[in-house]
């Protein structure tokens, strides 16, 4: 029950976010953050055995991933580099085709990872290891030149 409980809030997270988008971004951007990073520490508890493996939990860490590449993209605009509080670095915005550059990988990687609707079964642990260990390399190279160190 403990997991439904916490996909469905992961997906209920999903939709809030979006609400968010148009009235600020850089509040919408961090929750959408906030939603990659506990799909990211499940990911990772799966694998390490902290959780037991689930093949729907792995969709769902996957497709939180997903999401959060084809609409984050779309939180940084002109006159966002400042104001409220915000781990971006200024690189984003003096290397926007970079930014976007990485944030299609992130797209293609975490699309070509998701189960294909012609699929009638999730994948086993070792599959959803080496997605997720894949799609996972997009956010450290991105964190890498373009969000500031952490305090």
């Amino acid at each position: 029950m403990k997991k439904i409980s916490i996909l469905l809030l992961a997906g209920s997270a999903i939709l809030a976010t979006s609400a968010m988008a148009a009235e600020d971004p850089i509040a919408t951007r961090k929750a959408m953050m906030q939603n990659v990073s506990a799909a990211t520490k499940m990911g990772g508890a799966m694998l390490k055995g902290q959780m037991e493996y689930d093949p729907a939990a792995g969709q769902l860490v996957l497709r939180v991933l997903n999401q959060a590449a084809l609409g984050i993209g779309e939180l940084f605009p002109k006159g966002t580099e400042t104001g409220g509080e915000s781990t971006a670095s200024a690189k984003v915005w003096e290397d926007m085709a970079g930014f976007k550059a990485a944030l299609a990988k992130f797209q293609t990687d975490t699309a070509s990872e998701l189960m294909k609707p012609e699929e009638t079964e999730f994948f086993d642990k070792e599959s959803f290891a080496g997605a997720f260990v894949n799609v996972t390399k997009n956010c450290a190279s991105c964190h890498k030149v373009y969000r500031l160190p952490p305090k």
